[in-house]
């Protein structure tokens, strides 16, 4: 009997997409880690409450410590019909009020909320001044004037390249540093000034590191001709300093449109 139940667990198991939104003030990130409180662990405990058997999920990236995301997506795998009507209102009951789950829908066997994505964007929020209340959410620059103008013109300047290995840790497993960046532009609103990037994949700590070296651009640390170096140099101690982690966003990810279930 319990070799019959697993076979019917492997051929009847359903994907389900789940999107999601939370602050990342209190995680050390999205990943499970040992000993440090992280997103994902809230969630995998959150499902397993509420489907009674312990869950595993896969989320679409990593975002780092303190990391916000508006929009994120992670998949799960269940033997059971999930639905908003049903699942919604009891796992947001039990997750902290930092997360919270917005939709769940059921996927193709082989969607995967990682490798199925098209293109992923960021934003990164700089407060030009002080405010006590943005603190969480918003790099304070206050101490010099940014040349916007010469950021902009920078920002442009990715879209032209494909190697970002300058912008990546250094220790860091990938088998590729390319990225088709599609978008990149600095917008001012009154104090807010905010980077939106885009871009098909994204390295370990690359939009930070890309907003410190454009900060430095706009500083007069750096010209605008410098960032052609720094990306040919493939080397991280050319570019700048990361960016504090807290004005960082990932605000969207976008999927096929054929990926969900039938």
């Amino acid at each position: 009997m319990e070799s019959l139940y697993l076979l019917f667990k492997i051929f009847f198991n359903l994907r389900y997409f789940v999107e999601l939104s939370y602050l990342g003030k209190n995680y050390h990130g999205w990943q499970v880690q040992p000993n440090a409180v992280t997103v994902q662990e809230k969630i995998n405990s959150a499902f397993s409450l509420i489907l009674r058997t312990p869950i595993q999920v896969m989320g679409a990236g990593r975002t780092d410590t303190g990391v916000h995301a508006s929009q994120m997506f992670f998949h799960l795998d269940s033997d059971s019909a999930l639905s908003n009507e049903t699942h919604l209102y009891k796992l947001n009951s039990v997750l902290p009020d930092d997360i919270a789950i917005y939709n769940i829908f059921q996927v193709k066997d082989d969607a995967h909320t990682r490798f199925s994505a098209l293109q992923r964007s960021y934003e990164y929020k700089i407060y030009l001044g002080r405010d006590p209340f943005l603190l969480d959410t918003t790099w304070q620059f206050f101490k010099s004037e940014l040349n916007i103008d010469n950021m902009n013109k920078a920002a442009a300047i990715l879209k032209n390249y494909t190697n970002f290995k300058c912008f990546s840790k250094s220790k860091t497993n990938v088998q590729t540093y390319n990225c088709i960046i599609t978008n990149a532009v600095w917008v001012l609103q009154d104090k807010s000034l905010t980077f939106h990037i885009t871009a098909d994949r994204f390295l370990r700590n690359m939009v930070r590191a890309i907003v410190g070296t454009l900060v430095a651009i706009g500083q007069g640390k750096n010209t605008v001709e410098d960032l052609s170096k720094i990306i040919e140099s493939e080397n991280r101690s050319k570019a700048g300093t990361s960016a504090p982690a807290q004005g960082l966003s990932l605000t969207k990810i976008t999927y096929p449109e054929d990926i969900k279930h039938g």
